[in-house]
């Protein structure tokens, strides 16, 4: 194992034990989480009972939300149910009817090639839904400032891997504004494959979220205010180049693909 490879098991290995520290402390976050995952829940191809996939599931909660919902993550921590890789997925083709990503996105070096098996392993008309960082104005200051990885909006987005690489040679990656160029811009979106039909792009404000201060940064609101931020996270929604924080992405695998 290379130097590099222990530094990014290393650094995982703390986020999750801090995370899951945070998620058993602080009963805001979890509220809004669950919140988050039941509007992910909302768009599932097939409802809650198809064969439902979470990748990078990190702490495991999703299964509060979605029932029976696998969870999958690159590292083998107790509660997760199988060590998966988003380049190079165990699952027979055309077996799964959903697959989530809370989150992961933007750790795909290469997210074209993921994409690519990704519809390979959704039946027709199977869904993936991505729920990411949104760079508006606010989306910006907050992630841009407030959060410890970068946005990597003066990098070129890598679509697909290069010849001969393979998942072996990944390495940590994170790039919050990815989601935010390819399915919000112009430029990359030609690059999706066809058989790809983008049947949701949610921006959501989240102020609720940003304000509870997350995993890792001081609460500013009491856990009773959080019926007033959900009314101010309405009323922001409706000026997503503002204050959009989050995104919701529903991709399509066709039904003749």
């Amino acid at each position: 194992m290379s130097p590099g490879e222990t530094t990014h098991i290393s650094r995982h290995e703390d986020e999750i034990r801090e995370n899951l520290a945070a998620w058993r402390s602080r009963p805001l976050l979890r509220r809004i989480y669950r919140a988050f995952q039941r509007r992910i829940a909302l768009h599932l191809a097939g409802g809650l009972t198809g064969r439902n996939v979470e990748l990078g599931s990190g702490i495991g909660n999703i299964r509060e939300v979605i029932p029976g919902c696998l969870r999958t993550d690159l590292f083998a921590y107790p509660w997760i149910d199988q060590v998966e890789s988003a380049y190079s997925l165990s699952f027979a083709d055309r077996s799964v009817d959903n697959l989530i990503l809370f989150d992961v996105f933007h750790h795909l070096r290469y997210p074209g090639t993921a994409l690519a098996e990704f519809r390979r392993v959704l039946r027709p008309g199977g869904r993936v839904l991505i729920f990411e960082p949104c760079l508006s104005l606010l989306g910006l200051l907050v992630f841009g400032l407030l959060h410890h990885e970068p946005l990597g909006l003066g990098e070129e987005i890598c679509f697909h891997a290069p010849a001969g690489w393979t998942p072996a040679e990944d390495s940590y990656h994170a790039a919050q504004g990815n989601a935010s160029r390819i399915f919000l811009g112009r430029r990359y979106r030609p690059l999706l494959d066809p058989d790809w039909k983008i049947v949701a792009r949610e921006r959501l404000a989240a102020i609720s979220y940003v304000a509870s201060g997350g995993y890792s940064g001081p609460r500013l609101y009491p856990e009773r205010a959080l019926p007033f931020m959900r009314v101010l996270d309405s009323l922001c929604d409706r000026a997503p180049l503002f204050f959009a924080t989050r995104l919701l992405v529903v991709l399509e695998k066709k039904s003749s693909s």
